[in-house]
């Protein structure tokens, strides 16, 4: 089979690591980079830690409103695959990358597979809430990480389509995490000590995109007495350059990492603070402890046993929260293992031409 592989995003590209490894010992496999995130360290050093072959094609399309972004995806996916012709296309997660290839698959009568379906917060102010509603209500089969997922797409009517196949980050996280020791410095050149910071990442619209919002979470951040490494993406820190916003001194601002170079910081790190639903699952699998700066959170496992806690920066108590969240006793396994694996055979029995 010829199978196109749409990614456009950090999560993305650490999600088709191991699935593109297990696709190539079967199948041609094409991949086209969106260009959505196009910092070197959010996607071509990515690429590189992970051994996951060059793109094929990189359309290079970032910024814009979502309408513009996703359209312009569009005009260009759709003389790609008209011309490449694959037997199946494959989309990953929640983003205008993966509503794009979505379209045009199903446009093109292209059988289509998404990767992290089910997934829902019921927040439909959130972008990525319709993408993931509208690509698993599109896509031919429906890999879902969780039981929680399965249920939302079987509550859906979507049953027939649905597959429990684990999460494929747990692939990545098992064939990373043990080279971080050899191949990533980023603890020794930071000059800082294994479990006694904490890590941000900051990028979700509603928390980053109005300024007074950003500013009552760096603010209130800045107070708190334990040092916490900020990998900032692109789009945050433009709003806080643009809105002179004040970062406390506990607070070192670093430029967004690598793969292996993140791991590391999430696995010597004390506890992690998030809007990421990516860095969410990282941190349960490493068991460490989550704050979620959100009211609401798609992966509502994270939440058992109080591994990850929902915060809204506009609690009088916010701070304490952050601080006082102790690790739990218990860790349950809940996202499966050699996913990739059970992926491929999956597409095989059910899309491999005869």
């Amino acid at each position: 089979m010829k199978i196109l592989s749409i990614v456009g995003a950090r999560p993305q590209f650490i999600k088709l690591g191991p699935l593109s490894k297990e696709i190539r010992k079967q199948h041609d496999e094409i991949i086209i980079h969106t260009g959505q995130h196009f910092d070197k360290e959010m996607s071509e050093q990515i690429f590189y830690d992970l051994k996951i072959p060059k793109p094929d094609y990189n359309l290079k399309i970032n910024g814009g409103a979502h309408g513009e972004q996703t359209g312009r995806m569009m005009i260009k996916l759709e003389k790609l695959v008209q011309d490449i012709k694959p037997d199946a296309m494959i989309v990953f997660g929640d983003t205008n990358s993966t509503i794009a290839g979505t379209i045009i698959g199903a446009k093109l009568h292209i059988p289509i597979v998404h990767v992290e379906a089910g997934l829902r917060s019921f927040n439909r102010s959130m972008p990525e809430e319709i993408n993931r509603i509208i690509a698993d209500h599109t896509s031919d089969l429906l890999f879902s990480p969780t039981m929680t997922a399965v249920n939302n797409l079987v509550n859906e009517g979507l049953k027939d389509k649905t597959f429990l196949t684990g999460d494929i980050m747990v692939d990545a996280l098992s064939e990373n995490v043990e080279k971080i020791n050899n191949d990533s410095s980023i603890i020794n050149r930071l000059n800082i000590k294994n479990n006694k910071y904490f890590l941000l990442t900051l990028h979700r619209p509603y928390n980053v995109d109005d300024p007074s919002r950003l500013n009552l979470i760096i603010k209130k951040l800045g107070i708190i007495n334990t040092s916490i490494i900020f990998p900032i993406h692109p789009r945050t820190e433009k709003v806080l350059t643009n809105n002179n916003i004040k970062v406390g001194k506990n607070i070192l601002l670093i430029k967004p990492q690598g793969y292996l170079d993140f791991l590391a910081l999430i696995n010597s790190a004390e506890k992690i603070l998030t809007d990421s639903g990516g860095v969410q699952k990282e941190a349960y699998i490493l068991k460490k402890r989550c704050i979620t700066i959100r009211s609401e959170t798609e992966w509502v496992e994270t939440l058992i046993g109080g591994w990850n806690r929902l915060v809204d920066p506009g609690n009088n108590d916010f701070i304490k929260q952050v601080i006082s969240t102790e690790a739990p006793e218990k860790h349950q396994y809940i996202f499966g293992h050699n996913v990739a694996k059970k992926m491929v055979t999956i597409i095989n029995n059910h899309l491999t031409k005869n």
